[in-house]
């Protein structure tokens, strides 16, 4: 068999050829050594092969504390829905059953934090006003009789709120407020 000359062969395979010649010729070599700077120039040079990390690493505590503002005034906008229910159903109760209560304030905060179970009930502050009487706490026994048919009750309640990230309060100040007026039956 004999052996064909390159320039028998196809053109394709001609470029083919000549580069695999090329790429396998000797090329001359550098004896010294590389400097530090060279070897950092290189490193610094080298791709990107870690910049998505670069990337997470800076975005990821911005993206964290968005995120548990997000939830911190979610939690706040939860505990007002559940102060609302709870001083309705209070005020309700009291509107309906005035005549089956000996301590309305006691009665009253109870079915708050029967409507409200993920409130904590030490937090809380009640005011309810009947018959133009302001009564402050859970309890105001005996006064069962400021429950006048045609009257008026007021329950109002306030409990605080934390609207904060990564354990630090950013409102102090903040109350959560729900009230309901009740005409008595």
């Amino acid at each position: 068999m004999r052996m064909k000359r390159l320039s028998d062969l196809p053109g394709q395979i001609q470029a083919r050829m000549r580069g695999f010649c090329r790429a396998a010729a000797p090329e001359k070599v550098n004896a010294q050594p590389r400097t530090i700077g060279d070897r950092l120039r290189v490193f610094l040079r080298g791709g990107d092969e870690g910049a998505s990390l670069v990337e997470v690493a800076l975005t990821l505590p911005i993206v964290l504390m968005v995120m548990t503002g997000i939830f911190s005034v979610g939690f706040a906008y939860f505990n007002q829905q559940e102060l609302t229910d709870g001083v309705g159903a209070a005020g309700q109760y009291l509107s309906v059953d005035r005549t089956s209560t000996t301590d309305p304030c006691a009665d009253a905060y109870a079915k708050l934090i029967a409507a409200a179970p993920n409130l904590a009930g030490s937090k809380l502050t009640l005011n309810v006003t009947m018959n133009s009487t302001t009564y402050t706490g859970t309890s105001c026994s005996g006064d069962e009789n400021q429950l006048v048919l045609g009257s008026t009750v007021t329950v109002n309640a306030t409990y605080p709120c934390n609207i904060g990230m990564f354990g630090v309060n950013f409102s102090s100040s903040c109350l959560l407020k729900a009230q309901v007026a009740e005409y008595v039956y």
